[in-house]
């Protein structure tokens, strides 16, 4: 019989996630105005979010079948701001005080300073239609 392997493993969807917010804050940085794509971006960000959100508890529970129960409640606490800042980036969002936006990525902009952007590698169809989609699951809450 074959191995099996994970090639969604939580480490690497989280990574991906990470990355892609860090190029959604810079592009999202430039930006002078606030139209579809940026609404699109702050969405996707969200929707990033809740992502990592959920690799967490997968990383633990394997930790914790291993004993390592310290290792596992270091990472809880190192990843528990990702859950309040997505609330209050949705709250911005759904709530349509698009002012407030700048001051959220702000103080979510240290989170990802270890993230060297050489060049961007997400294509503007990773946050197309991404507002649309937090309204949808929003709605479905």
């Amino acid at each position: 019989m074959a191995r099996i392997i994970n090639t969604a493993n939580p480490g690497k969807v989280r990574n991906q996630h990470r990355r892609t917010i860090a190029e959604l804050l810079r592009q999202i940085m430039l930006k002078r105005d606030l139209d579809q794509d940026t609404k699109d971006m702050a969405a996707t960000m969200v929707l990033s979010l809740r992502a990592i959100a959920g690799t967490i508890e997968i990383t633990c529970t394997a930790w914790e079948k291993r004993n390592y129960f310290l290792k596992a409640d270091r990472f809880r606490l190192s990843w528990e701001w990702v859950s309040p800042v997505a609330d209050e980036l949705e709250g911005i969002i759904v709530g349509d005080s698009w002012e407030q936006l700048p001051i959220a990525l702000a103080s979510l902009a240290p989170r990802f300073a270890d993230i060297r952007i050489a060049k961007m590698t997400r294509p503007p169809s990773v946050w197309e239609g991404g507002y649309q989609e937090l309204l949808r699951d929003n709605s479905a809450h």
